[in-house]
C-alpha cells in the first residue's frame, strides 16, 4: 500500500498528533493548558514543541519573566495546511481498509466435526 499524499512523518506520532490537533482548534493556547490537557510533563512537551517549531508548524511566545513566565503556542499557516493534509491521508487510509477489495474474506474454514451440518 502507498502512503498517500499529505501524509506527515512529523506529524504521526501520538504525542505531536495530539498536540496539533489540540492547537488546531485554537488560536494560541497557553503551554500549561496544553501540558495539562495531553498529560505530559513539562520537558516532554517542551521537546515536542521544539521539533514542531523547527519544522515551522508552530509558534511560541514568551512573556513576562522570573516566576510570572508565560508560554503561549499556536499552529502557523504552515502547520495547519500539513495538520489539515496529514488527516486527509489518514482518512483516506481509514476509508481504503473499508473498500471492498479489503473487506474480501476467504471462506470459512469448517472444522471436521461440523460435516453434515
Amino acid at each position: 500500500m502507498s502512503v498517500p499524499a499529505g501524509f506527515d512523518e512529523l506529524i504521526h506520532p501520538a504525542t505531536r498528533l495530539s498536540v496539533v490537533a489540540l492547537l488546531a482548534a485554537t488560536e494560541w493556547a497557553d503551554f500549561a493548558f496544553v501540558r495539562d490537557s495531553l498529560s505530559l510533563s513539562d520537558s516532554a512537551l517542551s521537546k515536542q514543541l521544539h521539533t514542531l517549531e523547527e519544522a515551522g508548524y508552530l509558534e511560541l511566545r514568551k512573556e513576562g519573566g522570573g516566576r510570572k513566565r508565560r508560554t503561549t503556542v499556536r499552529l502557523t499557516g504552515r502547520g495547519r495546511t500539513a495538520f489539515e493534509g496529514h488527516v486527509a491521508a489518514l482518512r483516506a487510509i481509514v476509508e481504503g481498509a473499508g473498500s471492498p477489495a479489503a473487506a474480501e474474506t476467504p471462506p470459512r474454514q469448517r472444522h471436521p466435526s461440523e460435516a453434515g451440518r
